[in-house]
């Protein structure tokens, strides 16, 4: 098999994993625009994928999310030259678009614009109480991978999943799940992730033991272990909804008790006419 013939089968194959559903078809669940106003470089997003390779990341996981990607804000948000350089290397857009850096089955580790999500469902995973110099530091390791090429054997085992996996026997399903899910499946997105807020030592779901002489140890857990859902379930990251309609949309100071159309003194004597009080006649 040529070289050529084997590029265009594995971007062929990609190209039909990633096809997403149409948006029109699926509800909305996000307000993006309060979300984007909200997000701060180091958020971790978690994105409810739509594709074929979705539906096998949802089926391995048992999790809605099936993407993750490290929201990285606009080019003048990045204090450190050279990692600001490197990004604009790889975005060929507006400098005042906000940023994310994800890895993409058959397109590698790349730099997106948000607003490639802005009709999907998205949940903010924000990492408590980073400093924000070590938010940084998880943003210039990230940049590092930038560029690099996708793993066709990724492509190739996603592809072997879309087989309808009940005609297996069953002691070949667990097996044939089990091995994706730690290899390869979500070495795409979560791993790369994972990786950057481990080079600052920040917890996501480290293996914790209890040593009756050493104490409460924490250790590293494996990078390629982790899936977008393992964000969600951290104890160690807040989770940001921004649904359409929220319940405290209305302030607490909206809700004190008023009294309207009035001001007063100090002494409680009526001062002059307040605020939400009706125009006088001229």
């Amino acid at each position: 098999m040529s070289k050529r013939f084997k590029t265009w089968l594995n971007q062929k194959l990609a190209f039909i994993l990633m096809k997403e559903s149409s948006s029109n078809d699926l509800p909305l669940l996000s307000d993006y625009e309060r979300l984007r106003y909200e997000i701060r470089p180091g958020d971790v997003l978690l994105i409810e994928g739509h594709s074929r390779v979705s539906d096998v990341i949802r089926t391995i996981t048992q999790s809605p999310w099936t993407h993750s990607v490290l929201y990285i804000g606009r080019l003048h948000d990045i204090e450190d030259p050279v990692v600001r350089q490197r990004v604009q290397e790889a975005y060929h857009g507006e400098e005042s678009d906000q940023l994310v850096i994800e890895s993409v089955l058959g397109k590698g580790t790349i730099v997106t614009p948000l607003r490639r999500y802005r009709q999907s469902h998205i949940r903010i995973c924000r990492p408590s109480g980073i400093s924000r110099r070590d938010a940084e530091r998880v943003i210039t390791h990230a940049s590092l991978s930038i560029g690099l090429d996708y793993d066709v054997r990724q492509i190739l085992d996603l592809g072997r999943l879309l087989v309808p996996w009940s005609i297996f026997p069953r002691k070949w399903r667990s097996s044939l799940f089990r091995h994706n899910a730690g290899e390869h499946t979500h070495q795409i997105c979560s791993s790369l992730i994972a990786e950057a807020f481990g080079s600052v030592q920040f917890p996501i779901l480290p293996i914790i033991r209890r040593d009756k002489d050493l104490g409460l140890q924490f250790m590293h857990r494996n990078p390629r272990l982790f899936t977008p859902g393992d964000f969600d379930y951290s104890p160690y990251f807040d989770i940001i909804k921004y649904p359409f309609y929220e319940v405290n949309d209305n302030p607490v100071y909206r809700q004190l008790p008023w009294t309207q159309g009035k001001y007063f003194n100090d002494d409680g004597s009526i001062a002059g006419v307040g605020p939400d009080a009706p125009p006088r006649d001229e």
